[in-house]
């Protein structure tokens, strides 16, 4: 497959420093541990508020923030780290994918927008691809089982791990969703 898009490496950069804005603690730990392993300076915020002091303390050239904070909207990140930092590469995240909220993200000064859960690997190609280029699709993604039963786990974690109302929120029949969730992830 021939490559469509420039991508530079971590090494051709100076600053190496990588925002992290998640409060999903496990993936963005995960995350940060890939990053550093592929030579990303990583700060890590777990909301909006630290993730705007982190900004103005550290200037970061590189971020990564979810879209929903549990303290408010990972937009305000962002606009805090364009005022900071015009020249950063900001990425955002999100279990919540639709279009609107897409085009608010490149709006706010995102330079690409990923679905959760995003692979360490993709979110490299994101914030080091040329940004005139069109990005790829990428090498290996999600089955769209795998897709589903990701939204169905978000959901039912987001309900506090109540059958009844992931059910009803997720308009499907009670036992059915008990069935899936029983069942292990799709690859």
């Amino acid at each position: 497959m021939t490559e469509n898009i420039t991508t530079k490496k971590i090494d051709n950069f100076q600053d190496k420093s990588l925002l992290l804005v998640d409060d999903d603690n496990p993936f963005r730990e995960r995350l940060a541990r890939a990053m550093e392993k592929k030579g990303f300076t990583v700060s890590q915020a777990d909301g909006v508020k630290k993730g705007i002091e982190i900004a103005k303390l550290k200037k970061p050239i590189f971020a990564v923030v979810d879209l929903r904070l549990n303290d408010g909207n990972g937009l305000e990140v962002v606009k805090e780290i364009q005022n900071s930092n015009a020249s950063s590469k900001v990425i955002m995240l999100t279990g919540y994918g639709n279009i609107s909220t897409a085009v608010a993200a490149i709006k706010g000064g995102a330079i690409d927008y990923l679905a959760k859960p995003a692979d360490a690997d993709d979110v490299e190609k994101a914030l080091l691809a040329d940004p005139k280029s069109k990005a790829q699709p990428p090498e290996n993604p999600m089955s769209a089982d795998r897709v589903k039963w990701e939204h169905i786990h978000r959901v039912f974690e987001l309900c506090n791990r109540n059958v009844s109302e992931t059910a009803r929120r997720l308009k499907m029949h009670r036992r059915t969703l008990q069935r899936i969730l029983s069942k292990r992830s799709p690859r």
